[in-house]
């Protein structure tokens, strides 16, 4: 998926790894290789950030619900902000050490230079903004998922043959597109709009007959924007391996290696999971389409 412009909930994944220090070194200078081979210490102190003293993160405003919480990714409440304060923990920092920075959406995946040390913005780890910014190991998993006005035409599809005819909103620049396109591959071309409220808009006024977007997005459509609107079901948007959710870095970041030792802690504690039970828990239960 991607992350669009507003959001609700469910999933999370990153992969175990271990910290690597030579046996010679304490653990407190452990350190591991980035993205050059070079060897890269992950205590505090040796950290190459943006701003000294400060991680620096970038996220999007408005920052939506179940990500954040009151527009205010610094108050460690919703699941982003949760994820980003816990890294920040593995990483050695205390609250009042991390600063916020805004980031438009599509900025934070651009190639060049970045003025924060990670961006985390429900960016979906693809191999075409792999090659010009750095990805964390994943640290949530994602479907798609298909909102349309309960009692409509296709509210009660089953399958995902039966909106091969729908009309189909979707936003610019994201997997959902993608996932339309190469997995509903609808009989006419999707209305494609530039900013997801756009697309939502025009569910509201009938202009779709579907809405695709991320599942945690379409949670928080069906309970907050679209009135009687429901979930027609989710489904994978690659037909394969799943769809992640990374923290984003610069290409050839110093940090990237000890932001995968940390996202990986909290996958092996446990502490993931409970940060997404707690803020995407409610996303479970929607129909599977195939």
């Amino acid at each position: 998926m991607v992350r669009p412009s507003m959001l609700l909930a469910i999933g999370a994944l990153a992969a175990a790894v271990v910290a690597c220090a030579p046996a010679d070194e304490p653990a407190s200078t452990a350190g591991s290789a980035d993205s050059t081979g070079t060897a890269t210490a992950c205590t505090k102190d040796q950290l190459k950030l943006v701003n000294a003293g400060k991680l620096t993160i970038g996220t999007d405003k408005p920052a939506y619900e179940p990500w954040f919480k009151d527009d205010d990714p610094s108050n460690g409440q919703g699941f982003e902000s949760a994820v980003a304060f816990a890294v920040a923990g593995e990483l050695g920092f205390d609250r009042d050490e991390v600063q916020w920075s805004t980031v438009k959406f599509d900025s934070a995946f651009a190639p060049g230079a970045k003025q924060f040390d990670f961006d985390i913005n429900q960016v979906s780890i693809t191999p075409d903004r792999a090659k010009v910014v750095d990805f964390s190991n994943g640290y949530y998993t994602v479907k798609q998922a298909i909102v349309a006005i309960d009692g409509s035409k296709f509210a009660g599809a089953k399958s995902l043959a039966e909106l091969k005819d729908a009309k189909i909103g979707v936003q610019v620049g994201t997997t959902s597109l993608d996932a339309v396109r190469n997995v509903i591959k609808p009989a006419d071309d999707p209305n494609v709009y530039n900013d997801q409220i756009d697309a939502i808009t025009a569910l509201k006024n009938d202009q779709v007959e579907a809405l695709v977007v991320d599942l945690p997005t379409a949670f928080y459509v069906t309970a907050a924007q679209v009135e009687k609107s429901k979930i027609v079901g989710q489904f994978s948007s690659t037909g394969g391996a799943p769809e992640e959710f990374g923290v984003v870095m610069e290409k050839g970041s110093p940090l990237k290696s000890c932001v995968d030792k940390a996202v990986d802690a909290l996958k092996s504690k446990g502490e993931l999971a409970k940060i997404e039970q707690e803020w995407l828990g409610s996303a479970a239960g929607a129909p599977e389409l195939t």
